[in-house]
């Protein structure tokens, strides 16, 4: 099931598009509990870990959402 998923068309796009979106709004709302400081962005002690982290952390939560929802569209077919 898990090669079936991962190889159905348009998975890996919509794995991207949404760990984009996903980082996106992250950084957003971050930077809204900060104040809107323009000072946030010179705060990151280590900017490389904190892109790093970002975009880790976006793929994995483009990559499960994704998956759930494809895995739930196939089985749908299938019965």
């Amino acid at each position: 099931m898990f090669k079936k998923v991962i190889s159905t068309t348009g998975f890996w796009r919509s794995v991207f598009s949404l760990g984009i979106v996903f980082s996106f709004l992250f950084v957003i709302v971050k930077w809204a509990i900060e104040g809107f400081k323009i000072e946030f962005f010179s705060a990151i002690t280590n900017p490389y870990l904190f892109v790093f982290g970002l975009f880790l952390g976006s793929f994995i939560y483009g990559f499960l959402v994704t998956f759930g929802k494809f895995r739930a569209k196939i089985l749908k077919t299938e019965l």
